[in-house]
């Protein structure tokens, strides 16, 4: 409940007489609620919710169980109700059953408005943090987001990142002066973290539209502010995305909000449920990032609140910036437990009424040991508290309440529909496209010329083959031709040289004479005229 200006949550005394109040002005320095399943922290979560929301504090939780959509109705009396209105005089205090302005978001778009985000506003140190890589292989993904930015290539999804890995492997050489050895290697163990991250359901959280966190600072008309309401029920199975949201939630936050020091009350109260899941196997660059994140983010008007069933599932250097502390019951059956027992009341300033960590191993369901931050910043000593019930429905919503919150949003009509932005995937698919076209109108053009080639050999082949058949025409021709003038200067030598014989013979006389002169003329007459004409 908001009462006198503060967080009214719980009551303490034997009489239950005195009120218990977190202090608005010191919400922004953090807290945790923790205590074994079935002792309370949800309701303690719902009743700081709620009276966040009273105050004009927007809130922000992720709901695990599914318990938190009872948000959107109204709280009804039960016979247990009604002995605890009595038992706390809450009706005196001006206790009434209400609704709550509610948001619901999913990631993956089932129960709730969409939360998304991009590669590009991951960023490659949260992303490599993310996807567990190690020195070297978050070096060469600071060098992949580098080489998409100088070529200004939007990082949207999984399928941009693995693409713009594909092309940076593929083309190591031609970047490598300019960016460094890039092993492929590396590049492909960078692939299977993110094959990996999308089988939990990153390829759904990573895309378009991404979500303004702006939008979660919303105030009804009547100036309450908005509970945001994660469901986690699905997510919570898949540490790597729950952890990777959590993560970019902060450090967005922590990147947009400007620095306001010391606030009335904070801007914006987040309650982060299962949070051993932010800090189970987180490398030590990682813890030292969320550390430094927890500790400067107050001054931003942002308190964060941790809930977990262990203090000891919180490091040591998150535990020391938790100022506001609700420990419910601790079961310690085993040296283990009786060692996070003895340690988790170890953190509490001694009182003089109780021995606190007796005390935290008898609680019962709804009684806590508290210790909150005075009006000085300094610690309070435990006190013993009884958690009053909340004003809103406890269980869930029923589905069809749910469905019509959620679609009756505006911000349901702004991010429910995903967007597919002409990015770095389409822009090297087009590239390989092209390149591919480039490579195949080369080959046609090399194969053309081929052809041409062949074409004008066989057509040199061809011409030389008729230049040879037409020499040897030639030559059989004139080889003709010299026969024929060798017969017809053969005759007519024979002809001639008869002539001359017979002169001859009748100069000599007789017929022998005749005969012998014309044989001899005709003799001499065709070779001396052959041998001529063949000349």
């Amino acid at each position: 409940m908001f009462n006198d200006g503060k967080v009214y949550f719980a009551k303490a005394g034997k009489d239950l007489s005195e009120k218990l109040y977190l202090r608005p002005d010191m919400a922004n320095r953090h807290g945790f609620i923790c205590g074994a399943t079935g002792t309370g922290k949800t309701i303690t979560l719902k009743v700081l919710a709620e009276s966040f929301s009273d105050m004009g504090v927007p809130v922000f939780l992720a709901d695990v169980k599914g318990d938190l959509s009872g948000m959107i109705e109204a709280g009804a009396d039960s016979e247990d109700m009604i002995e605890r209105k009595k038992r706390f005089g809450l009706e005196a205090d001006g206790f009434s059953y209400k609704t709550y302005p509610t948001a619901f978001y999913d990631i993956f778009a089932e129960k709730g408005i969409p939360l998304r985000t991009t590669i590009s506003e991951m960023g490659p140190q949260l992303m490599a943090s993310v996807l567990d890589l190690n020195d070297t292989q978050t070096d060469i993904l600071s060098v992949v987001y580098k080489i998409a930015d100088d070529q200004e290539l939007l990082l949207t999804d999984t399928k941009d990142l693995k693409s713009m890995l594909a092309y940076v492997s593929e083309n190591a050489a031609d970047f490598e002066l300019d960016y460094g050895h890039i092993a492929k290697q590396s590049v492909a163990a960078i692939v299977r973290a993110v094959v990996a991250l999308e089988s939990e359901g990153g390829d759904i959280f990573f895309g378009e539209p991404a979500f303004n966190v702006a939008d979660f600072f919303v105030t009804d008309i009547s100036g309450r502010g908005t509970i945001n309401v994660l469901d986690s029920s699905s997510l919570i199975n898949k540490p790597k995305l729950y952890s990777a949201f959590m993560l970019y939630l902060l450090s967005e936050l922590f990147e947009i909000m400007p620095e306001v020091g010391d606030m009335e009350k904070p801007r914006i109260v987040f309650f982060f449920d299962e949070a051993h899941l932010l800090f189970d196997n987180a490398s030590d660059d990682l813890m030292q990032k969320i550390e430094q994140m927890i500790k400067l983010i107050r001054s931003k008007g942002v308190g964060v609140y941790f809930v977990t069933q262990s203090p000891g599932d919180i490091p040591d250097g998150v535990m020391s910036q938790l100022g506001n502390k609700i420990q419910h019951a601790l079961r310690a059956y085993t040296p283990a437990e009786r060692k996070v027992l003895k340690s988790a009341a170890e953190s509490f300033r001694e009182s003089d009424e109780f021995d606190t960590e007796e005390l935290l191993s008898k609680l019962g369901t709804g009684e806590a040991v508290v210790s909150l931050l005075d009006e000085d910043g300094v610690p309070g000593v435990a006190r013993h508290v009884f958690v009053l019930p909340p004003q809103s429905k406890m269980g869930q919503a029923s589905e069809g309440e749910r469905e019509k919150v959620i679609k009756s949003s505006n911000l349901y009509l702004k991010y429910n529909t995903p967007v597919d932005p002409d990015s770095a995937y389409e822009f090297l698919e087009r590239r390989k496209s092209e390149l591919a076209k480039q490579e195949e109108e080369l080959k046609a053009q090399e194969q053309a010329e081929k052809e041409r080639l062949k074409a004008e050999k066989e057509a040199e082949k061809e011409r030389l083959k008729a230049e040879k058949e037409a020499e040897r025409e030639a030559e059989r021709k004139e080889r003709e031709i010299q026969k024929s003038i060798k017969s017809v200067a053969s005759t007519a030598g024979g002809t001639v040289g008869r002539e001359l014989g017979n002169i001859f013979g009748n100069t000599v006389g007789g017929s022998f004479g005749k005969k012998l002169g014309g044989n001899l003329g005709a003799s001499l007459g065709r070779s001396i005229l052959g041998t001529l004409f063949k000349r």
